[in-house]
């Protein structure tokens, strides 16, 4: 997997786990920094290529007087920062063709979410940019069916495509991640499990998103049991606090510990 097509993308030349982490939402400059400073500290630690994660809008609300966030272009530009103080790179989620190349000028790495993976035109327009186009399943979506998905991608003349499972909808209020969809996946792009909204669960009759953290250690060790070439998990120094999702984040105080034995996991498969 060519991890080093994306710039400032460091600690690609191991047989690491990548990680996508940050807050979900970006709240502010002074807390994207703080979490981007503990994530990079650790991740350098432990040599593991690490892709700061922030959403500069979002769209997909339970609400309408949920946080949206702080400004599109004011957002962006605290994840131009994040990148240049801390030389990392930087993903974010679109939601609209023309979120794509307003991003693309900010960010390394363009995410589908994914309620809109299916969308033909936003998947299009985000592999125009030539910027890596991070899928994500959509939970109403079998791991067989994103090889397409993967496929507008490289039809448009992009073949830096991942695809992320956050798992599926089996009933109400819940989702399941099927770790045999792992290697079927992998069949069409290297796959990253997003070990934080598979522990959502959505359309809680307060019409606020639940979540279990708890389970987040166990969900990422499955993972790297399984095979998954990156982790994907939204962190933050509060989650009782967070603007978005701060039911189911994790606290960056648990992070260093999580990284260490994940990487010692992902070591010990390597060697069988």
């Amino acid at each position: 997997m060519q991890l080093d097509v994306i710039p400032r993308l460091k600690h690609t030349n191991g047989d690491n786990f990548f990680l996508l982490a940050g807050p979900c939402a970006i709240e502010g400059e002074e807390m994207a920094l703080k979490i981007a400073e503990k994530v990079v500290s650790i991740t350098d630690k432990l040599q593991i290529p690490y892709v700061f994660k922030g959403s500069f809008k979002k769209a997909n609300r339970s609400r309408i007087d949920s946080f949206t966030g702080i400004g599109d272009e004011k957002a962006l530009k605290i994840l131009r920062k994040v990148s240049e103080t801390f030389d990392v790179p930087t993903v974010t989620d679109i939601h609209e063709i023309s979120d794509a190349i307003k991003a693309a000028e900010y960010v390394d790495v363009l995410q589908i979410p994914a309620f809109l993976v299916r969308q033909t035109d936003l998947v299009v327009e985000a592999a125009k940019t030539g910027k890596v186009v991070n899928l994500k399943k959509g939970q109403f979506m079998s791991p067989e069916s994103m090889q397409h998905a993967v496929k507008k991608v490289t039809d448009s003349g992009n073949d830096q495509a991942w695809i992320t499972d956050r798992g599926t909808m089996f009933g109400y209020q819940d989702m399941v991640v099927d770790f045999r969809g792992i290697p079927t996946m992998k069949q069409y792009a290297p796959v990253v499990l997003d070990v934080t909204h598979s522990l959502q669960q959505p359309n809680q009759s307060s019409g606020v998103t639940g979540g279990r953290p708890a389970l987040i250690g166990i969900m990422a060790r499955a993972g790297i049991a399984a095979g998954v070439d990156g982790l994907f998990m939204e962190a933050h120094f509060d989650p009782k606090n967070a603007k978005s999702d701060g039911a189911n984040m994790l606290d960056l105080s648990l992070l260093e510990k999580l990284l260490t034995d994940l990487t010692a996991i992902r070591k010990t498969i390597n060697t069988l």
